[in-house]
């Protein structure tokens, strides 16, 4: 009887290009069959958004056999980070996939982040699909960002997690410290002070609309902004982890329903009830 190799679905929002998305495919090809399906550029922000409206295109990038045996085919998609996933689980996957990875960002999406990053959108889509799923990134928007100190802990997470999957409706955000090299170590390869299993951090947006005056008499705006964490002396924090050079994981679940505000609310309605 054939025995399949693991088949891992990879997508970001930096675009199918990016070095992040690039050297994740490089860190663990061996580990199965690779079908990357990503944005043919960049879409930062889009967080679960998909294309209701605008008609999809795919295009084959590359595609090869490693010496390891493993097939990887790289797609490009014109939509969102969750149009890719739901693209190539509909048209390009001959199976279903045993993990969705999405990564390596460009840039922290820690604390509220969660809530906007399409790398997050691709890791969500996959969860919703009871596909176990893990999406990471760095703490540096650098396009030519040093991703191979998280060579290591990838590899372990991806491992672990084909090997054990995770719980129905729960999912991995995972994300890297900048961090200085030390003294003992070579400029590639960081000192991380540990792993923290942590939950998202309290934080807010200010000043997020910059207004301008373009020379043919119009104003336009750009939305950027500053994130302050709300509770930064939280040792139990995404970021206060990430500040104080540890690797943040924080399980994250589709269920938003808040639970502990249910008999609150309920109260209001007791007068209804027959």
């Amino acid at each position: 009887m054939e025995i399949k190799r693991p088949l891992l679905l990879i997508s970001n929002d930096d675009g199918y290009q990016a070095k992040g998305i690039r050297e994740l495919v490089e860190m663990v090809f061996d580990l199965g069959d690779v079908l990357v399906c990503a944005p043919d550029s960049a879409r930062s922000g889009f967080a679960c958004a998909f294309s209701a409206t605008t008609p999809l295109t795919l295009v084959c990038r590359q595609k090869y056999t490693a010496a390891s045996g493993a097939h990887v085919e790289i797609w490009s998609c014109n939509g969102t980070p969750v149009d890719c996933v739901k693209m190539a689980l509909a048209e390009l996957c001959p199976r279903k996939p045993d993990m969705v990875i999405g990564g390596i960002n460009h840039g922290d999406n820690g604390s509220v982040n969660t809530h906007y990053s399409g790398t997050m959108g691709v890791v969500v889509e996959g969860c919703m699909k009871y596909i176990p799923s893990v999406a990471f990134s760095l703490c540096d928007h650098r396009d030519d960002a040093d991703f191979e100190p998280l060579r290591p802990l990838i590899r372990q997470i991806t491992e672990r997690v084909l090997k054990e999957g995770l719980p129905l409706g729960v999912c991995l955000n995972v994300n890297f410290p900048l961090v200085e090299a030390s003294s003992s170590s070579s400029p590639s390869s960081p000192s991380y002070r540990g792993v923290r299993v942590c939950r998202m951090a309290k934080g807010t947006w200010g000043n997020e609309v910059t207004k301008c005056h373009h020379p043919r008499g119009y104003d336009y705006w750009w939305m950027v902004g500053n994130y302050t964490n709300d509770e930064p002396e939280a040792e139990d924090t995404d970021n206060w982890a990430l500040t104080h050079g540890y690797v943040a994981i924080t399980p994250t679940q589709i269920d938003v329903t808040a639970y502990s505000a249910m008999d609150q609310i309920s109260e209001w309605f007791k007068s209804n009830q027959l």
